[in-house]
């Protein structure tokens, strides 16, 4: 019986059933999506308020000057799980990302574990961002048009807020959450390509909002504000000096998550097997480069040491330059960046949901595709409401350290995926190769492994009970209406 248990527990999907499965049946997503479409939903999902909000707490807290060695530290960290997602994208050009490749390398129970913790990465993720979104648009509303909005419908029930005569009031739900949630779910449901043509389009407008304020602010960097470049160590580990420079990389860590969110739109990538790694890593190299480029101003523009406890430190820097409306231009900038993150999340949690409904490891509900949009909608339909129920209604703000710690794992996963295979179908076809295997993917899963055991201990005790509920699912419904157990399971009765 154990045996038995452990059988149906690591049994896993061929790279050839994967592969026939993507391209056979009515429930099949077209490919639209080319190299330019696929860079520009990483970036979408990469670049959003961390940058101008991580770069100042860095910078001030821990590395100075030299953050923009962090950034660079940090881009490398995420380079070892590009690189292995680009390899088993190519060989496995199917929707689910780390879901799919543990089903091909490490069995069926750690696919669902990974795709169950997937969808707290991506609802939540998704979720949280709205509610900072939400915040971003009320502040740009009042300072910009005047437009002030009422205060029970920008806050949850749970949140509270302060009236004109000083006292406190409960919200009662959080429009501005729902109604993105609401815009970026509908607008997946029309089309895959008029998705990546909106997102496209978003993503130009924050690239140029960036540029902008790295090309006025410039001008008036100051060279002194750069030394030290590398300020010495205060003798507490992560307080300046290399040490500072580590910790600050696992801060800003966190602001290139999100680029593995392409991944899950491998079955939607025309020639995935080229243009994939050219969306996953292309994207990593385009926001390396803006990252590094606006620390590198933004330290100039300010002292780092007077950055330390500033809310809003972009802002801060901003005064230096004569130049007011810069400020309203970043917020504009956050608002962008916010609004293609949360559609990059609410794509890959369809996908990664169509995907297990496929497998039946969910119901097959889940997995039906529009006639006419081509879309998984009911996947779409359904995280619509889940997901905007959070953000509106929850206060989940704080919960955004779940996201991080669902993509490390994933990221864990996956390179470990690329050493399985590598060693298990050493022949298969591999239009993109992982250079180094297996001390790429090893120093992929330390750097990500490091990084999860700095988060705290409440994150981890809701991973933990997230996962467990998982498991009371696995093994009261998905294991039983596996569709690879089933169909084995038949074949063995029909052997006998």
């Amino acid at each position: 019986m154990a045996a038995g248990l452990a059988s149906d527990l690591f049994r896993i999907k061929t790279l050839e059933r994967l592969r026939s499965d993507a391209e056979d049946g009515e429930n099949k997503l077209e490919r639209h999506l080319g190299p330019w479409s696929l860079i520009g939903l990483g970036i979408g999902a990469v670049i959003g308020a961390g940058l101008f909000s991580l770069t100042g707490i860095a910078a001030a807290e821990h590395a100075g000057p030299a953050v923009v060695i962090s950034f660079a530290i940090a881009a490398i960290g995420c380079a070892f799980a590009g690189m292995c997602y680009s390899e088993l994208a190519g060989m496995i050009p199917v929707a689910g990302s780390a879901y799919t490749y543990a089903y091909a390398t490490m069995g069926e129970f750690i696919a669902w574990i990974i795709g169950w913790d997937l969808v707290l990465e991506y609802a939540v993720g998704a979720a949280t961002v709205s509610v900072s979104w939400s915040r971003y648009v009320t502040r740009f509303l009042h300072d910009t048009l005047g437009i002030t909005l009422p205060g029970t419908l920008v806050h949850s029930p749970f949140e509270t807020y302060q009236l004109a005569d000083g006292t406190m009031a409960h919200g009662l739900v959080n429009l501005p959450a729902i109604f993105i949630i609401v815009a970026a779910s509908a607008l997946l449901m029309i089309g895959i390509r008029e998705s990546a043509r909106v997102n496209g389009v978003v993503v130009l407008v924050k690239i140029v909002v960036v540029l902008t304020v790295i090309g006025v602010g410039l001008f008036y960097v100051k060279a002194q504000n750069y030394d030290p470049f590398l300020p010495a160590n205060t003798g507490n580990f992560g307080e300046y000096g290399w040490s500072g420079v580590m910790r600050a990389a696992g801060v800003v860590f966190f602001a290139y998550v999100g680029f593995d969110a392409v991944s899950t739109a491998a079955q939607e990538a025309k020639n995935p097997q080229r243009n994939m790694m050219i969306g996953i890593l292309g994207s990593l190299f385009i926001c390396t480069i803006l990252y590094i480029a606006f620390a590198g101003v933004l330290t100039g523009l300010v002292h780092y040491d007077a950055m330390k406890g500033d809310a809003a430190p972009v802002n801060t820097a901003i005064a230096q330059t004569p130049f007011p409306w810069l400020k309203g231009l970043v917020t504009f900038g956050v608002i962008c960046g916010f609004s293609t993150v949360i559609l990059v999340l609410l794509l890959g949690q369809s996908r990664v949901f169509y995907t297990m409904s496929q497998d039946r490891l969910l119901p097959g509900f889940f997995s039906a595709i529009h006639p006419t949009w081509k879309t998984p909608y009911r996947s779409n339909l359904f995280f619509m409401v889940f997901t905007s129920a959070l953000g509106g209604f929850l206060p989940i703000s704080q919960l955004g350290h779940m996201t991080s710690i669902g993509t490390l794992l994933a990221f864990i996963l996956v390179c470990i995926g690329v050493v399985i295979l590598r060693r298990t179908q050493p022949d298969a076809p591999r239009a993109y190769r992982t250079p180094l295997v297996p001390l790429v993917p090893i120093l992929g899963v330390l750097s990500c492994a490091a990084m999860m055991v700095s988060l705290d201990g409440e994150t981890w005790l809701r991973l933990i009970i997230w996962l467990a509920i998982g498991l009371i699912i696995y093994f009261a419904w998905s294991r039983r209406h596996s569709r690879i157990g089933r169909e084995e399971g038949a074949g063995a009765t029909t052997a006998l």
